[in-house]
C-alpha cells in the first residue's frame, strides 16, 4: 500500500510511519515542515525508508502528479495547539487545507484518514458520543482549535451526505495522546511528557488546583491514550478498508491527574512531590474537567484490541526516553 502522511515528521504522523514504512507491502511518503535542526523534529524519522518528502506548499501539486502512486492519504498535519489565538491561521491550516485534501481525495477516489480531536466536545456537557451528523450540530468547543476541527468534521459529514466523499474515510477524534516523538512540541507536548521530564530532573510534578466546586485538586480527569494504540487503530482501518466516518479514539476510561502523577512516580522510580498551582486565569473558562471517549462505535466496527493502561504506557514511555 502506498501512503502519503501529512504531518509525517510530527508526533502521531512519525509513529504511523515507523509502524508501516518497514512493512514489505507498504511505501511511505511524508509531507511536513522541519524548521531548524536543533528543533529535533527531523530525528523523529531516523531509520525510516521513505519514498519522498514533500513541502506543505507543494502538496496538492505533488498529489496531482503522483496520484496513481497513492492508495491512501493520512492527514495528521495541523496546528495542534489549543492556545493559538490567530483564528484566521487556524481556519487556513485546519479547515481549508483539510477541505482541499478531502475534495482531491474524493475526485481521485483515494482513501483518506484524518486527525480530528476530542476538543470538539467542549466541556463535555453534550457527552462524548461520536454520533456523526446527528450529534455534531450540538457540540460547543471551548477554543478556536476545537472549533476548527469541528468545522471540518461538519464539512466531511455533509459531503458524504451529498455523495462527494473518498471511497473510504475516517476522521479520528483523538483524546489525550501521549508517547515518544512529541518532545519537539515543547510546552504543547502532553502532560505525561512534561511530568516525565520533571521527575527525571528531580523536580516536583505540577498539577492544577481545582477551581470547580465538588471536584478535588487532582481529580480532574482525562482519557489518556498511548500513541501506539492510536497507530494500531489506523493500521487496522487501512487493512480492513473500513469507512468509519467520524470516530472516537481513546481508551474509554478517564483517569485523574492525581493517578497520572502516581503512575509517573512509579514509571521513573522516584518519589518527587506534587506541587499544586492555580490554573491560569486565561485557561479557567475553557478548561476541561473530564474527558472520556465513548468507543462503542469503534468496537461495533470490529476493533477489539485492548488499549494500553496508563501505568503500562507510562512505563514504556519512561523506558523509551531513557
Amino acid at each position: 500500500m502506498r501512503l502519503l502522511i501529512t504531518g509525517g515528521a510530527g508526533f502521531i504522523g512519525s509513529q504511523i510511519a515507523h509502524r508501516l514504512a518497514h512493512k514489505a507491502n507498504y511505501t511511505v511518503s511524508i509531507c511536513d515542515r522541519f524548521g531548524q535542526a536543533e528543533d529535533g523534529k527531523w530525528s523523529n524519522l531516523l531509520g525510516l525508508p521513505l519514498a519522498d518528502i514533500i513541502a506543505p506548499e507543494g502538496l496538492l501539486a505533488w498529489l496531482e502528479s503522483h496520484w496513481r502512486s497513492v492508495d491512501a492519504v493520512l492527514h495528521m498535519g495541523a496546528i495542534s495547539s489549543t492556545e493559538v489565538t490567530d483564528v484566521d491561521r487556524l481556519i487556513e491550516q485546519n479547515f481549508r487545507v483539510s477541505r482541499d485534501l478531502w475534495d482531491w481525495c474524493a475526485s481521485r477516489q483515494i482513501r483518506l484518514i484524518y486527525a480530528s480531536s476530542a476538543a470538539v466536545y467542549g466541556d463535555g456537557a453534550q457527552g462524548f458520543q461520536d454520533e456523526n451528523l446527528q450529534g455534531a450540530a450540538t457540540l460547543r468547543p471551548l477554543n478556536p482549535y476545537g472549533w476548527s476541527k469541528l468545522l471540518f468534521d461538519h464539512y466531511a459529514l455533509a459531503a458524504q451526505g451529498r455523495g462527494a466523499s473518498p471511497p473510504a474515510w475516517a476522521g479520528l477524534r483523538f483524546f489525550n495522546v501521549y508517547g515518544p516523538n512529541e518532545g519537539h512540541k515543547g510546552g504543547q507536548a502532553s502532560v505525561a511528557w512534561q511530568m516525565l521530564q520533571r521527575a527525571r530532573a528531580g523536580q516536583p510534578l505540577q498539577l492544577f488546583r481545582s477551581h470547580r466546586a465538588g471536584i478535588e485538586d487532582g481529580a480532574q480527569a482525562r482519557d489518556f491514550v498511548w500513541v501506539g494504540d492510536c497507530v494500531e487503530v489506523i493500521a487496522w482501518l487501512l487493512e480492513a478498508e473500513i469507512s468509519a466516518g467520524v470516530l472516537n479514539v481513546g481508551t474509554g476510561t478517564a483517569r485523574s491527574y492525581a493517578e497520572l502523577a502516581k503512575a509517573v512516580q512509579a514509571a521513573t522510580k522516584t518519589q518527587v512531590p506534587i506541587a499544586w498551582i492555580d490554573t491560569p486565569q486565561a485557561l479557567r473558562a475553557t478548561y476541561q474537567y473530564h474527558t472520556q471517549a465513548d468507543i462503542s462505535r469503534l468496537r461495533q466496527l470490529g476493533y477489539l484490541r485492548a488499549f494500553t493502561s496508563l501505568e503500562a504506557g507510562l512505563a514504556a514511555y519512561a523506558q523509551a526516553i531513557g
